[in-house]
């Protein structure tokens, strides 16, 4: 099986002056979760070579046994120092996509003609995609076969307004998902802030916040099964 990660090129937190990014634990634990099952695990970006990391997700109180993982594996950090530039990915070569969060999708995948149309072809072509946190926020463009939203009618999960407000980042992001699918059509549904909540919708998977990343990852494992 052939797994690609797609994640954020995008470093900046708004007009805050903080840097953001993608969150370590969002890439790590589904990176994991994919490569002990044995897949073949390719990542991309839409500028492609490193991508930028959120500094609080590398923070002492932030890290997991997935996150203390990465740090001691050289191939795994090589891979992600060195991303395919996003427009060179086909999606023929790959079973199923996954999109970690971290704020920056927000700003660039979300907007990203390119990503918008590997989801699309993804979708089209009948194959699991997978997204957790704030990367569920790259589906708001999606648009169905029918030209409607992918979202619209379908159950969907995503960083919610409550978690946002705790982070304290409500009036930073350029949109808050919860509001933003539920805008769209999408039926979106939210657990326990900070706990592992994934919906599956046919071949859509989403998951609401870091602790649900590896879930997700597990979802489309057993989608491509």
């Amino acid at each position: 099986m052939k797994v690609l990660m797609v994640l954020t090129s995008h470093d900046t937190l708004g007009d805050t002056g903080r840097k953001t990014g993608f969150w370590l634990e969002e890439f790590a634990a589904p990176y994991y979760a994919f490569k002990d099952a044995g897949a073949d695990v390719v990542l991309a970006s839409p500028a492609g070579g490193q991508p930028p990391l959120d500094p609080v997700s590398d923070e002492p109180d932030a890290q997991t046994d997935d996150t203390r993982r990465f740090a001691g594996d050289s191939a795994a950090q090589e891979a992600l120092a060195t991303t395919l530039k996003l427009d060179a990915v086909k999606v023929d070569d790959f079973d199923t996509v996954f999109y970690p969060g971290g704020h920056g999708p927000l700003w660039d995948l979300a907007e990203s003609a390119t990503s918008i149309a590997l989801i699309e072809a993804f979708e089209r072509a009948g194959k699991p995609i997978g997204f957790v946190c704030h990367a569920p926020g790259a589906l708001r463009h999606v648009k169905a076969v029918n030209g409607e939203p992918l979202i619209k009618g379908r159950r969907v999960t995503g960083f919610s307004n409550s978690e946002e407000a705790a982070v304290g980042l409500t009036d930073v992001v350029p949109f808050l998902i919860e509001d933003d699918f539920k805008k769209l059509g999408g039926k979106y549904e939210k657990g326990a802030d900070w706990s592992s909540f994934v919906i599956e919708d046919g071949l859509l998977v989403t998951g609401q916040n870091p602790a649900s990343s590896s879930d997700v990852a597990k979802a489309l494992l057993k989608l491509t099964a």
